[in-house]
C-alpha cells in the first residue's frame, strides 16, 4: 500500500478502502487502493484462488490484501463467495457516487490457446452475463463451479453489469487466468477518473 499523500492528491487518498466480513462461515478483511501498482498478498486458504486475484491485482494496477479464513473443511464455497463479496463492497465504498469515472471497461486477454473477454458497466445495476465452459471440472482441487459463484457476488455488492466470454480454450488454468486477467483490465479501465468528466456522473440520469 503507498504511503498517504497530502490534501492535494485527496481523490487518489479517497480511493482506498479497508472491509471486513465476519460470519459464522469465513472471517474476512480485504484491503484495497484502486490507485496502486499492483501489489498484493493473499491469505485465503485457498492457494487457486489466491492466483487468480494476484491476477485482478496485476492486471488493474490494484493493491490488495485479502486475510480470509473460512470453513474449508467443508469445501472452497463460503470462502470463495464472501471474498468476492467483500471485494464488491470495497470498490462500492471506494468509488461512491462514481463521479468522475469512465464507468465502462473492456478487455481481451490471452493466454496460449485461451482467450477470453470481459466487459464491465459501473451501471448501478447488478446483472452477471457468464458464457463460459472449462475442459474438466475442477483445476488441482479446486472447482471451477466457484469461479462464476466469486463474480456473481461481486457483481451484486459492486452493483455493477459483467459480461464474461470465453471465447476459446482447452486447457482449464488458461481459461480462468484469462478471464481474471481480463476482468482485472477492464476494472482498471473502467475505475479510471476521466478528467473530461471532473465531478459528474457519467449518466444522462444523474445517478448510477
Amino acid at each position: 500500500m503507498r504511503p498517504e499523500t497530502g490534501p492535494q492528491d485527496k481523490m487518489m487518498t479517497d480511493r482506498r478502502t479497508e472491509v471486513e466480513r465476519n460470519t459464522l462461515e469465513t472471517q474476512i478483511k480485504l484491503r484495497i487502493d484502486l490507485d496502486g501498482s499492483g501489489n498484493s498478498s493473499f491469505d485465503t486458504g485457498v492457494p487457486f484462488l489466491d492466483h487468480m486475484m494476484d491476477q485482478i491485482a496485476r492486471h488493474g494496477m490494484i493493491d490488495m490484501e485479502v486475510a480470509a479464513k473460512g470453513d474449508l473443511q467443508i469445501d472452497a464455497h463460503h470462502t470463495v463467495e464472501d471474498i468476492g463479496i467483500t471485494l464488491g463492497q470495497a470498490v462500492s465504498k471506494v468509488l461512491g457516487d462514481r463521479k468522475g469515472i469512465v464507468r465502462y471497461g473492456h478487455a481481451y486477454v490471452p493466454l496460449d490457446e485461451a482467450l477470453s473477454r470481459v466487459v464491465i458497466d459501473f451501471s448501478g445495476r447488478p446483472g452477471i452475463f457468464y458464457d463460459v465452459e472449462y475442459p474438466r471440472a475442477r483445476i488441482g482441487d479446486f472447482d471451477v463451479d466457484l469461479i462464476l459463484e466469486f463474480f456473481r457476488a461481486f457483481v451484486n455488492h459492486a452493483k455493477v453489469t459483467l459480461h464474461i466470454d470465453s471465447l476459446k480454450g482447452t486447457n482449464a488454468h488458461h481459461v480462468a487466468e484469462t478471464i481474471f486477467k481480463a476482468f482485472g483490465r477492464a476494472m482498471r479501465m473502467a475505475c479510471s477518473v476521466d478528467p473530461l468528466l471532473a465531478e459528474t456522473i457519467p449518466s444522462t440520469k444523474g445517478s448510477l
